[in-house]
């Protein structure tokens, strides 16, 4: 499961002032709890002064689309477009995935060759740049 951790930090920017960042990073986790100590170790590296972590919640994603060649994430909304064999109508199930690019169009680019063996009938109404600055996927160390 996906947990989007918020981190609050400071830095001196390079007029010598002090900033605050407030910024959110994606973990792959079993639990809150998990997320939390994640987010914990995996800061730490990154982050050289001390930081608090201000929120965890569920992250609305399906997926995870990453791409080497892209620097930011983009959520797009997935529409898979289903038939109700009972109504005799169509229907759309929606879901977000959140894919590695270097632009809207480029994400949208990345999602749809990523779909283009899998599903059929979809449809990508929307892809919105997403505030995360990095994802923290599962592997095996991370879990004893």
């Amino acid at each position: 499961m996906w947990y989007e951790v918020k981190v609050k930090y400071s830095r001196i920017d390079e007029d010598d002032r002090v900033k605050t960042f407030n910024q959110p990073y994606l973990f792959d986790a079993m639990s809150f709890t998990e997320a939390e100590a994640r987010a914990t170790e995996g800061m730490k590296q990154y982050i050289s002064t001390e930081f608090k972590i201000t929120n965890i919640k569920v992250a609305n994603l399906a997926e995870i689309c990453p791409n080497e060649a892209g620097d930011r994430w983009f959520k797009c909304k997935l529409s898979c477009i289903t038939l109700d064999e009972e109504k005799g109508s169509e229907r759309k199930a929606n879901s977000y995935i959140l894919v590695q690019a270097n632009s809207v169009d480029d994400a949208y680019d990345v999602l749809a060759k990523s779909l283009s063996d899998t599903i059929s009938n979809f449809e990508i109404p929307s892809v919105v740049e997403s505030p995360v600055l990095d994802v923290f996927p599962y592997e095996e160390t991370d879990r004893r």
